[in-house]
């Protein structure tokens, strides 16, 4: 067996425990392996043992190594958890199921004319810079409600909102402000908690967790 699954396989009984703990056994996160910068041969043990959800953080690479893996293994659905820049959503529309990080009435403007000319609708989150750091992307928590209305009138499937905690900081703040702030605004999807602190995030409801290097390794 491939380290790979044998360190998904982990993963999920490390998270059924938790749910068990938690009491909430039949609410089963989605794990996305976040496969960035990871050649396809690399990916490929996951994709061919029936994994399905994977993340990238860049739109050219994951135009280049999902192009031809999507039209073959149609149950592949493909996380944009980067940062999107408004002259790549064509791209992103046309290969993304999900994007993780609308941040901006403009991108949500160009993400919408780009879903009507391709007739294809991503899953979308909000991205809130809970931290207010000036170097992450996101909106402002005290905006969200506004840029949720405004997302929806444009005809957006926003299904959540995600978060990147402050690094070196305890995320467990972070995350029970994200839980509040979706049902705040009757959010169902929650996309938050990363290798190092995914246990958490279960503990406030998170539905989609980004986890790259406990499944892949470290990078380069």
């Amino acid at each position: 067996m491939h380290f790979t699954i044998q360190n998904l396989l982990s993963i999920q009984a490390s998270i059924k425990s938790k749910l068990l703990e938690v009491k909430e056994k039949n609410r089963i996160p989605k794990i996305i392996a976040v496969s960035k910068t990871f050649k396809i041969e690399h990916i490929l043990p996951l994709i061919n043992y029936g994994h399905t959800d994977f993340g990238e953080n860049k739109v050219q690479e994951a135009v280049v190594k999902w192009t031809e893996i999507k039209k073959k293994n149609k149950k592949v659905k493909l996380h944009l958890i980067g940062k999107l820049q408004t002259n790549k959503v064509k791209f992103a529309v046309k290969i993304f199921d999900y994007i993780h990080s609308l941040d901006s009435e403009k991108l949500a403007k160009k993400i919408a004319d780009e879903q009507n000319k391709q007739g294809i609708k991503p899953k979308i989150f909000i991205q809130i810079n809970l931290g207010e750091e000036s170097q992450k992307s996101g909106i402002s928590k005290n905006d969200l409600l506004d840029f949720y209305n405004f997302s929806k009138s444009l005809g957006l499937d926003i299904i959540g909102t995600m978060c990147i905690p402050p690094f070196n900081e305890d995320s467990t703040k972070y995350f029970s402000q994200m839980s509040e702030l979706n049902k705040k605004i009757k959010l169902l999807d929650l996309s938050m908690g990363m290798s190092s602190d995914y246990l958490n995030a279960i503990d406030f409801q998170a539905t989609y967790l980004r986890i790259g290097s406990n499944i892949f390794g470290q990078r380069n």
